[in-house]
């Protein structure tokens, strides 16, 4: 059965990311994605080759959208720096829709779920983190010469601490926990990058 006209490739893409997200790689079927993205199975493969190259395509997609959203965020354009930080990690964790579960981070889950066992997610997963760390730097950096941040802040050390924050809280949203519990460690892991400087760098 031949592909209906009207096939839209990205659309298909960004189902199939959606249903990976929700999902998982390994719980997700052929057949479960030729449901969702109503596609025969000699359609899907025919245009995607095979379930992991959608997959690594539907990562694709989730790493483009997420991490154009978190650089914006992350952008102080003029705020403070303490605030940018807290807005953005508050708003990784905000409570999904009524009825509908929390899912955690796509990237997350799937460095979770497969860790270093498949190369070419290993390299896609590493380089969005990689994204999330060169964007916090950027902030601490911007923190520190203005002033907002301790001059002598160890900005390596600080963004690894953020970074493995972030990754704990994306783990603790899928997990359900309680939105204000989360928020305290948010808080907490925020003063500890220390005094506000009393002149910048």
């Amino acid at each position: 059965m031949a592909r209906p006209r009207q096939f839209d490739e990205q659309n298909a893409v960004t189902a199939a990311a959606d249903l990976f997200w929700r999902r998982g790689y390994n719980a997700t079927s052929v057949r479960d994605l030729g449901a969702e993205l109503k596609l025969t199975s000699s359609s899907l493969y025919r245009t995607f080759t095979d379930k992991h190259t959608l997959f690594l395509r539907a990562l694709d997609h989730y790493r483009a959208t997420e991490s154009a959203a978190a650089e914006q965020r992350l952008d102080a354009a003029g705020r403070p720096v303490r605030h940018v930080l807290r807005d953005w990690m508050l708003w990784l964790v905000s409570c999904p829709p009524d009825g509908e579960s929390a899912r955690g981070c796509f990237v997350v889950n799937t460095a979770t779920e497969l860790g270093t066992a498949d190369a070419q997610v290993s390299q896609r997963t590493e380089a969005a983190f990689e994204v999330t760390r060169q964007a916090l730097r950027s902030l601490l950096h911007e923190g520190r010469h203005n002033g907002e941040l301790p001059i002598d802040l160890d900005i390596d050390a600080a963004v690894e601490l953020l970074f493995t924050t972030v990754l704990g809280l994306r783990v603790r949203e899928r997990a359900g926990h309680d939105r204000a519990r989360l928020a305290t460690a948010i808080d907490a892991v925020i003063q500890a990058l220390g005094a506000t400087s009393a002149q910048p760098s």
